[in-house]
């Protein structure tokens, strides 16, 4: 499934504040960086990823096998920093009871506790009058 250009866009965005959560160095894509990357994904959905390689292909072909293997969805790439997308669908409704029944849509609205009693005004001194200023004074007084 493909990202829609307008999802592209917030996962961009969102993305923007974000570091790189996994390196691909010297070695290249081994399979221990792919197994960090999967991990970094089913935590946070949105990463990044910096790969070191001065190679636009290399770059190009990692972000591809990635995408492959992982079943995720690229976002962007800008230089060396690769961003990559995949929903988590346990993350969404996770394991909580209320988050299983707001599922099943059994869930019903919340009321707030009313008090039975009106409550009192604060006990305090009685409001004062603002003193009127001399402008108004002198306008008032003229009359």
């Amino acid at each position: 499934m493909a990202l829609t250009p307008s999802r592209r866009s917030e996962l961009r965005a969102q993305a923007h504040k974000l570091d790189p959560v996994v390196i691909i160095g010297d070695k290249g894509l081994t399979d221990e960086v792919v197994a960090e990357i999967d991990r970094a994904l089913k935590a946070h959905e949105l990463i990044k990823v910096r790969a070191e390689s001065a190679d636009r292909d290399t770059r190009d072909a990692w972000m591809g096998a990635i995408c492959e293997r992982l079943v995720a969805q690229p976002v962007q790439q800008i230089g060396k920093v690769l961003v990559v997308y995949r929903e988590n669908p346990e993350k969404r409704l996770g394991p909580g009871p209320k988050r299983q029944e707001a599922a099943a849509g059994m869930v019903k609205r919340s009321e707030r506790r009313r008090s039975r009693t009106a409550s009192r005004p604060p006990e305090s001194a009685p409001r004062r009058r603002r003193p009127r200023s001399s402008r108004c004074a002198r306008a008032i007084g003229d009359e």
